[in-house]
Order: C-alpha cells, then structure tokens, then sequence
C-alpha cells in the first residue's frame, strides 16, 4: 500500500477504505508519513469531504492511536460532557457537582485553554492549591466516594490527532465537519465514558456560526458515538453572546460559585441545569427528562451540589475558603468601566470580540507559551435585550497590566450594538440531537 495511491484516490473523490484510512494514521503518528503527504490528504478530504463509512473508520483509527482510557474500576455509568468551546463557558465547574450530586460518577479530563481564555484545568488552578496531577488510584478513588474528578488529558491520549490538528491547522483544513468530528470524537471515545454530552455551540463565538453546519456537526458526532456503542446526544446552544455575564479564569470559577449558591446569570444557571439533566438521564439515573430536571433542581436548591463542589476541591488540594470568600482568587489590580453609548438596548454583543477583548487583557493564551493572568477578564453587567440608559456601566475590564486596558476597552466597545427599539432575548437551546434526528427547539 502506497500513500500517493491513496492520496489519488481521495482526489478523485473516491471513498477510502477501513484499511486505507488505517495505513495512514498509523503512518502518520509513527512518523513514516511525511507532512507533506499528510496535507495533501487533508486537502483532497477537505474538497471532497468523506462519507460516513469513512469517518467513523478515521474516528475509530486516532482513537486507538494510542491510550485508551479503562473507567472498569469506577462504580456506575460514566457520563462525560464536550463542549465545542465558546466565550465564557463555565458549564464544567457547575455541571460536574450538580450530576455528582445526583449520583451519577463523573471522571472528567481536561485540558489547558488555548485562545480567548484558559480551559477548565486553567480556571481550576484559580483556586490555590488545587492540582490537576493526580495518580490513576486517586483519580479513581475520588470518583467513587465523592462522585467527582477532574484532572489534565494524558498526553498519549488520541496522539494522532494532536498532530493531524496541528497539521490541519496550519493549511487551512480545520473547518471540515467529517475532521472535526473524528477529532472530538476519538478523544472522547478514548477517554473511556459509557456515554456521552455533547453541548455543541451556535454563533459568532463559536467555531460553527450558523445553526445548518452546527446541526450537522451535531448529529455527524452523535451517529459515530451510537456506533461505537456509546449512547450520546448533543445539545445546540447560543454563542452569540458570552454565556453567563463572567469571561476569564478566576471570574467564572466566582460566577460558578455563584451558581451552586443557587444564584448567578439566569442564562448559565439554565443551561447548566439543562446540561446535567440529560447526562442524569444518560445514567438511567430516571426514565424522563422532566424527572432529571427536578432531580437536578433539587440538589441545586438544598445546597447539595454547592457541598459536593467542596468536598471536589477538597479532595484535590484546592483552598476551601475560597467557597465563602471570593476574595482569596486571584484579584487584578486594574479596572476598567465600559459606559453605555446611547438610551435604548443592548441590540447584539459579538461573543468572539468579547474574547479577544479578555484575550487583550491576558486572560488567555496567544501561544501554548504565553502566561495567563488569572485574574484578568472582563464581566458583562448588560446584554442582549437589557435596556440601557447612556452613561451605564455595561462592563467591567479587569488586568494585571494597565497599557492593556485600552486596546481592550476599543476592542469591547465595537462588539456592542444599541437600538432604540426593544429586543428580544435570545433562545438559548436551538436543538437537541439524537440518533432519532435533529429537533429544533
């Protein structure tokens, strides 16, 4: 079998075989593929695009690429959740207690942020003293007594498509929905969970922009994930505005805080609920959505979940005071006001320039070099839909370094539009999918 033979094939648009797509992976990640050959498959694939045969023999190839991950010593039914990444999206930190909370076992792997801000690994390490780095036997005996754990992904993890990333990423053949299926996939089926959440965002800060192509993205996952014997569902969710009002580290680990104190955004504490309630339901945990939700309201409500959040960042070296006074996380020595321009309301608020704008104040990394400042941020007071009069605070910049503040507050004040006539909030939950179909909401 010859590389060029299949990299022909491919561009004549022809489907490629299980062992095909085989030769290639292994190939690549053992490094007796070139680069060069290698992009010149993704580019045929990125034209040509691949069938459904096809990408659930490439998912299942990086997959097995290297460690897969054995949960047989953790009790019950694993649920593991996704997100497709977004601006402000804290879900993690409330979803974790909240099913735990409910019983169901979560062993979560995470990893460190690359663009807007930190990942939730980064947001975590807010709190002094939690580690990330636990052996296997920790890992698995927290997950057992306390329901919950969070630590960083292995590095052997799926090692084919860390590099194909990173190949893809530099010849402009990332926005592929079969190759960003296959990606996320083979990390999640890797990582060993017996089902699978995924919350798939729609919007300017999302990687998918329109509802058609997120859709798309959706149940592409959803249908390898049933193949491979793994139950999932995908939850479409707006992103084109930050979820919740906080964008930076230690202002979500506050706003989740907030949330299991059963307060906070309405709109991060309802998509939270919403999130935990189909993986309670993934557990079999109940027989219906609705008896999930009142599950999950419940253990919100009683403080449940907000003592299941403490005994998590306990277990894992984190300072426990922090729960009560916010003020021990990291606190920028710099802030600024972002004013309201006119009377009216809040007509649009580009999610992406609201996360550069954080990403300006040092709140994320431009390179996997780059320092984050955990303290840096920006809180949204106002959005979509809220009235305004001018001259109100809209929001708040926060950083460590003042020559920042600036640029921050320019990029900021471009992603608000205003209008004098009122606005609709925007629905949260566009669709849920299923191995059934696609059902808009």
């Amino acid at each position: 079998m010859r590389m060029y033979d299949i990299i022909y094939k491919k561009r004549q648009g022809l489907s490629l075989s299980k062992e095909e797509i085989e030769f290639f992976v292994k190939g690549y990640t053992e490094g007796s593929i070139p680069d060069y050959q290698a992009s010149a498959l993704m580019m045929a694939i990125y034209f040509n695009k691949m069938s459904k045969e096809e990408t659930f023999y490439l998912t299942d190839a990086m997959m097995r690429s290297g460690d897969q991950i054995d949960l047989s010593q953790i009790e019950g039914i694993k649920v593991d959740k996704h997100s497709t990444g977004g601006v402000g999206d804290t879900t993690t930190l409330i979803v974790g207690p909240l099913v735990a909370a409910c019983g169901v076992p979560v062993a979560k792997m995470s990893g460190r942020g690359l663009g807007h801000t930190g990942g939730t690994i980064d947001k975590l390490e807010s709190i002094r003293g939690f580690h990330v780095e636990i052996s296997s036997e920790e890992f698995f005996r927290n997950v057992n007594e306390i329901k919950l754990a969070v630590i960083g992904q292995s590095g052997d993890l799926a090692p084919a498509d860390k590099k194909l990333y990173a190949l893809r990423d530099v010849t402009a053949t990332v926005d592929n929905i079969s190759l960003i299926a296959s990606s996320i996939m083979s990390k999640k089926l890797a990582a060993g969970a017996n089902a699978i959440l995924l919350d798939v965002k729609v919007g300017s800060g999302a990687f998918m922009k329109d509802f058609e192509n997120a859709a798309s993205l959706a149940l592409e996952m959803v249908e390898i994930g049933s193949t491979m014997g793994r139950e999932t569902i995908a939850v479409l969710t707006d992103m084109d505005q930050p979820l919740g009002n906080a964008v930076g580290n230690s202002l979500e680990v506050l706003e989740a805080i907030h949330v299991l104190h059963n307060r906070g955004p309405e709109d991060l504490r309802a998509l939270c609920i919403k999130l935990a309630s189909y993986m309670v339901l993934l557990a079999r945990k109940t027989n219906t959505l609705s008896e999930a939700e009142a599950m999950v309201v419940e253990k919100l409500e009683s403080g449940a979940a907000l003592e299941k959040f403490k005994a998590f960042i306990q277990a894992q070296g984190g300072e426990l005071a922090v729960i009560d006074n916010p003020q021990l996380l990291p606190q920028a020595k710099y802030k600024k006001n972002v004013l309201a321009a006119m009377d009216g309301y809040i007509e649009a608020v580009k999610a992406d320039d609201v996360g550069l704008a954080a990403l300006n104040l040092g709140a994320g990394r431009e390179t996997k070099d780059s320092v984050i400042d955990l303290a840096a941020g920006v809180m949204m007071l106002k959005k979509v839909g809220d009235p305004v009069s001018m001259g109100d605070v809209i929001a708040e910049l926060y950083t460590n370094d003042e020559s920042k503040l600036e640029s921050a507050m320019g990029i900021l004040n471009s992603a608000i539009a205003y209008t004098d006539q009122k606005v609709e909030k925007p629905k949260l939950i566009k669709a849920v999918v299923t191995k059934k179909g696609i059902q808009e909401l």
